[in-house]
């Protein structure tokens, strides 16, 4: 090869390298994060409740939660918000917890019952709808995926945690009991906390 030809190839090259380094880069795939597992059959097998939505309660308005009956993301404090709604905050390796629930779908269920909303802290979505299915919990859930339901509302350490939202969207923890062991428990807390004002 001449030396005019080797120039030529050469030149070539570096045109190639040159091109190739301020080619835009816009057209090339962003790359997208894995998708998550399918939930149809366990959202099929938990049977939730929809995510009711009401009047937005202010402390909650940058709140979102993921609702668990369809996956949609949701504003928490328009869930809660509007009218008297008992928040009752669990997570799926909280032993207490797998107790309360399925009192708390007794008592919603029952005559005279305030809406119960379940929220599912620090628990993957699936195992959530899971423990639900299993225990025959229908009521309607929410999963705060990122803390920030959990912090809005400051929910305690120690969980399970009961909250009476009122219809002025003002959140109270329920302390007296801070467990639900009966049904009563739940309806005696309601009324001293709702009173009259269903």
């Amino acid at each position: 090869m001449s030396t005019a030809s080797r120039w030529a190839l050469v030149v070539v090259i570096l045109a190639v390298a040159v091109t190739v380094a301020v080619w835009p880069r816009g057209s090339e795939p962003t790359a997208q994060p894995p998708p998550g597992p399918d939930l149809t059959a366990a959202r099929s097998a938990a049977a939730l409740s929809p995510c009711p939505t009401g009047a937005g309660i202010p402390s909650l308005a940058d709140a979102h939660a993921e609702c668990l009956a369809d996956g949609a993301r949701v504003v928490a404090g328009n869930v809660f918000g509007g009218r008297p709604v008992l928040v009752n905050v669990w997570a799926t390796w909280c032993m207490p917890c797998r107790d309360e629930l399925p009192l708390l779908a007794e008592y919603a269920a029952g005559p005279g019952a305030v809406e119960v909303v379940g929220l599912a802290v620090q628990s993957p979505d699936k195992d959530a709808l899971d423990l639900l299915a299993a225990l025959g919990v229908r009521f309607p859930n929410l999963l705060d995926r990122d803390g920030q339901v959990q912090r809005g509302l400051r929910v305690p350490d120690a969980l399970p945690a009961s909250y009476l939202v009122a219809a002025d969207g003002t959140a109270t923890l329920i302390t007296q009991p801070r467990l639900f062991r009966s049904v009563d428990d739940v309806r005696s807390a309601v009324d001293h906390h709702v009173g009259g004002g269903r």
